[in-house]
């Protein structure tokens, strides 16, 4: 494993477990313990199952590249979210037409830098050829995922959201994520096959 391996998991475990914590400060469930304690063993399995990745993938190359995507994947959630949150309660607005706006906004910022770490980190492309073409590629699939990820988010914010009884700003971050999973395998499939094959 590389040096960027290790930092960029650690990264990608960090910011999620800021993110849970977040999550569960303002979902009002007590959970104290936690708060201490996801910072650190979220980053240790996140390097972990990076490192049985690595081991994995000498004989199966795309074990390691998943894992890679999965970690960027989840790095950028935490920075799309950030971003979101930051739109949600600049303008508090949580749900509505205001919303999906802002979800589109944060999706097409987060997606725009991902796009370099996903080329030269977890596919490993080093050529420079053709960045245009395959940056419109890669925006057409991506743009794909974010119909799925604004559907489902739409979904459970604005459909399902007032039976679920959540802060509507968990509740906002709950339909993003989910969103996210969900669109994720789409992207893996695409960026792997399409946009990054070698």
């Amino acid at each position: 494993m590389k040096k960027i391996d290790i930092v960029l998991s650690l990264a990608a475990g960090e910011g999620v477990a800021l993110l849970f914590d977040w999550l569960l400060k303002n979902s009002q469930v007590e959970f104290t313990f936690l708060y201490w304690l996801l910072p650190i063993i979220f980053p240790i399995l996140s390097l972990f199952c990076l490192w049985l990745a690595y081991f994995v993938g000498k004989k199966f190359i795309f074990v390691f590249q998943l894992a890679k995507f999965l970690l960027i994947g989840a790095l950028f959630a935490v920075f799309d979210l950030a971003i979101l949150n930051g739109l949600m309660e600049y303008f508090n607005a949580t749900s509505g037409i205001k919303y999906l706006i802002f979800v589109s906004i944060s999706f097409i910022i987060a997606t725009s830098v991902k796009y370099f770490v996903d080329k030269f980190w977890a596919f490993e492309k080093s050529s420079a050829d053709k960045v245009g073409s395959e940056f419109g590629l890669f925006f057409a699939i991506t743009a794909i995922s974010a119909g799925i990820q604004i559907g489902i988010a739409h979904i459970i914010v604005n459909v399902i959201g007032a039976r679920l009884g959540l802060n509507p700003l968990v509740l906002g971050n709950v339909g993003k994520i989910a969103g996210i999973a969900i669109a994720s395998a789409w992207n893996f499939i695409g960026y792997k096959f399409f946009v990054f094959k070698k």
